[in-house]
């Protein structure tokens, strides 16, 4: 582990600590270097948007291209990467803790770790999923990286609000420095969420998540884009080449990005 990657992880330790900092999610270098531009005071990937550069869906990323895809990220820019490792490839050549390992070594300064297995098929029973998260707890501490600990029930339409905090107060048990329930939407949910699992915890941005004001207010330490970006980037792309492709105008040349922001934040790359 290099002096730079330390540093980096006790500074995204550090951000956990108190107030509430925006992550967005880039999904290649580009864009990564283009939040660092804008402000970003961390980023993390996304799996869903990094598979989409590949052409494929969601969980179709192997562990080495996603090792290749964060070595990228982590040597362009100069913020601390967390690193959606979905279920940290419990199945690949030394399992999760070699995953974390790689990880490491590739840069990263944070993990996550959820409890979706496509393996399996659905989301791990509680102990099973406790225990994976132990498993790359233990691994992140080798090497100061921060572990979040993910419930996706509310993302697959599994379990009730009780369940979801029961199993993020069993991840923070087992050693999650950070807790995250993708799909948390009211703000009386996510106030009880921080007041009962006690550690840093993970919003993701979705449609009717109150603003990060309101949800610093709340406690959240944290709120993440997941693969929205992405999205809205991909979203503008298809637009724009519909508009050439059948009318055959170029209104959507208004909304490029300026040169000056281009230059400005690629000139590091």
């Amino acid at each position: 582990m290099t002096t730079d990657a330390t540093s980096l992880r006790d500074r995204f330790r550090a951000l956990h600590a108190e107030g509430c900092f925006a992550i967005p999610n880039p999904f290649d270098v580009g864009s990564a270097l283009l939040l660092q531009h804008l402000g970003a005071a961390a980023l993390a990937t996304t799996s869903s948007g990094f598979a989409a550069t590949l052409g494929r869906p969601d969980q179709h990323v192997r562990r080495d291209e996603l090792v290749e895809h964060v070595a990228a990220l982590c040597a362009a820019v100069a913020v601390p990467i967390n690193v959606d490792a979905e279920g940290c490839y419990p199945s690949d050549d030394g399992g999760i803790a070699r995953t974390v390992e790689l990880l490491a070594g590739a840069g990263a300064a944070g993990v996550s770790i959820e409890d979706y297995d496509p393996e399996f098929g659905g989301i791990l029973p509680l102990a099973d999923a406790a225990e994976r998260v132990g498993v790359a707890a233990e691994a992140c501490r080798a090497s100061g990286v921060v572990l979040t600990g993910r419930a996706e029930q509310l993302l697959y339409g599994s379990g009730d609000l009780d369940e979801v905090i029961d199993r993020l107060c069993a991840y923070r048990d087992a050693g999650a420095d950070v807790v995250y329930a993708p799909g948390l939407v009211r703000l009386e949910d996510i106030r009880r969420v921080v007041d009962e699992v006690g550690v840093a915890v993970n919003v993701l941005a979705l449609p009717g998540v109150p603003p990060l004001a309101e949800l610093a207010a709340a406690g959240v330490r944290r709120v993440s884009t997941g693969g929205s970006l992405s999205w809205v980037a991909y979203g503008a792309f298809a637009a724009a080449a519909a508009e050439l492709l059948g009318p055959g105008t170029t209104a959507y040349l208004d909304s490029m990005l300026p040169r000056s922001t281009r230059q400005a934040a690629f000139t590091a790359g």
